[in-house]
Order: structure tokens, then C-alpha cells, then sequence
């Protein structure tokens, strides 16, 4: 996972554009849109975290900063 990609996607992208992206990558297809990373895996990751951010600074009006503090935290407890 890495934050600059994420950030990037966030403000590149729409919602709607991720989630298509999401689809393709999920289908084993190229995405439309340009994502980042070593492999297919990394891409959907990316793309996850920014519809993750982007809902999060929708619905519960955050500052991009405070939203990726909050999805750090949560993918560092899952894994610890």
C-alpha cells in the first residue's frame, strides 16, 4: 500500500470511476483508469483505500489527512 497512489487516486477519480475499476480488476480485466502498483493485487488495494477515503470524507465530512489517518488505523489493527 502506498499513500501517495492512494492520495493521487482520491483526487484524480470519482467514485463511480473507482468502483468501475474495482469491477475490472476483481474480472481480471484491464481498468480503465491509470492505478499504480507491482501487481493486480496492489492496484485493487489502492483503489480500495480511495473509495474507503472518499466515502469516509462524504459521509462524515473529514479533511482528506483525518480520513487516511482513520483507514492507516484500521488496515494496522487488522494485521497486528
Amino acid at each position: 500500500m502506498k499513500i501517495p497512489v492512494i492520495k493521487r487516486l482520491v483526487e484524480s477519480y470519482t467514485l463511480e470511476e473507482l468502483q468501475k475499476a474495482e469491477e475490472s480488476l476483481s474480472e481480471e480485466q484491464k481498468p480503465s483508469i491509470k492505478i499504480e502498483g507491482e501487481d493486480e493485487g496492489e492496484q485493487l488495494t489502492h483503489v480500495i483505500a480511495a473509495m474507503w477515503i472518499i466515502e469516509k470524507m462524504k459521509n462524515d465530512h473529514m479533511e482528506f489527512k483525518q480520513a487516511l489517518r482513520e483507514y492507516t488505523s484500521l488496515v494496522r489493527k487488522s494485521i497486528s
